[in-house]
């Protein structure tokens, strides 16, 4: 048994908030296979217990004498874990660190242009580019200092490679230091099957939080609706756009974010999920759709094409096919293919196995 302190942005608390639940499924994971964890919540003043998993304000954290054999760092952001490294860092004898998304990315460069209606504004642009600029000049200095000790994981080989790009370091400094582990499935979708016997209210489903974010290509999903009049579209997630653009008469929209049993329900009654993207570093509700079972309809981009490589239940659209139709798809009975390898087994097993490696065998 050994210690070790997980650093994030956010966590999920007792009073149902869900941020960062994926850091939270990992921990999980890890308790039961004999790693003892502790939590360190930047955002929280209280401490507080979940799922058998302490969490720990940054305050209470000041005032122990704890020893943690590593510290694993979830989504680094300056404000937070580049201040705690600066200050606390020599404490650690082992540094792990995960990268999600935007932590190390030039966000206005990676990312696609916004809805003409999201409003547009130069300063803020020009902050998020200047701090952009300072985060990656600052973690390209920081870790040359702390690479002997440190392990770097990536949830894609795309998300590695913008790494590279932005932070700009050396690919041979990162020798035998990372690997490539992508983001775990919910169980729940590990456990539960699709069933394409079964009478489908809907050809196709399009489940996101935030429609309003350019990057989730609702428009592509509008556009193949009309393109597509005979088919039965729902489109679920939060957002404005469709206060903007004329929804397609065939589109059935909910304004809601859905619980995972939610989900589960509504992707049994389509036949085929219709998930277009236009930049991601994973994609796991796309993830989670495939190894339910059901047929996935994805963008014809490099990171889809690594996440997905021989799924045999996705195929893929061009986003800038204008006149695309799905109408070959309507009313086709769909197959119930599952593919577990992002499953808990694959994924987060991976993750203990290096732990385990870096802390009790000392291997980095």
């Amino acid at each position: 048994m050994y210690n070790i302190l997980v650093a994030v942005a956010d966590y999920p608390d007792i009073n149902g908030k869900t941020s960062m639940m994926y850091v939270h499924m990992r921990n999980m994971y890890y308790i039961q296979n004999g790693i003892d964890v502790t939590v360190l919540n930047f955002a929280t003043k209280q401490n507080y217990i979940i799922d058998k998993i302490r969490v720990i304000s940054l305050n209470s954290y000041k005032k122990q004498i704890s020893h943690y054999d590593a510290l694993i760092i979830h989504a680094s952001n300056i404000r937070n874990h580049y201040l705690f490294l600066i200050r606390y860092g020599k404490k650690f004898s082992k540094l792990i660190f995960f990268y999600h998304g935007h932590e190390v990315l030039a966000v206005n460069k990676v990312y696609p242009k916004p809805y003409p209606y999201i409003r547009y504004s130069i300063i803020k642009n020009f902050l998020q580019n200047c701090y952009d600029s300072f985060k990656l000049c600052l973690w390209r200095h920081y870790i040359p200092k702390v690479i002997y000790k440190s392990y770097f994981i990536f949830v894609s080989q795309w998300m590695y490679r913008e790494f590279i790009k932005y932070v700009r370091l050396p690919e041979s400094m990162l020798d035998n230091h990372f690997s490539i582990i992508y983001n775990s499935v919910d169980k729940i979708f590990e456990e539960q099957v699709f069933d394409n016997l079964r009478n489908k209210k809907y050809d196709f489903i399009t489940i996101r939080a935030n429609l309003d974010g350019s990057k989730y290509a609702i428009d592509i999903v509008n556009k193949i609706a009309q393109n597509t009049p005979t088919g039965k579209f729902l489109v679920v997630g939060k957002g404005n756009f469709f206060k903007y653009y004329l929804k397609a008469d065939n589109i059935t929209w909910l304004d809601k974010v859905l619980t995972h049993d939610e989900i589960i329900s509504l992707l049994q009654e389509s036949r085929f999920a219709l998930m277009p993207t236009r930049t991601d570093a994973q994609g796991v509700m796309m993830c989670e759709m495939a190894a339910f079972g059901i047929p996935v309809i994805t963008s014809d981009i490099p990171v889809c094409r690594e996440i997905f490589g021989n799924f045999a239940n996705v195929t893929y659209i061009h986003n800038d096919d204008t006149n695309l139709s799905l109408r070959k798809y309507v009313c086709q009975q769909s197959q119930s293919i599952k593919d577990m390898r992002y499953s808990a087994e694959f994924t987060m097993n991976k993750e203990v196995n290096i732990i385990d490696e870096i802390v009790v065998k000392d291997n980095i």
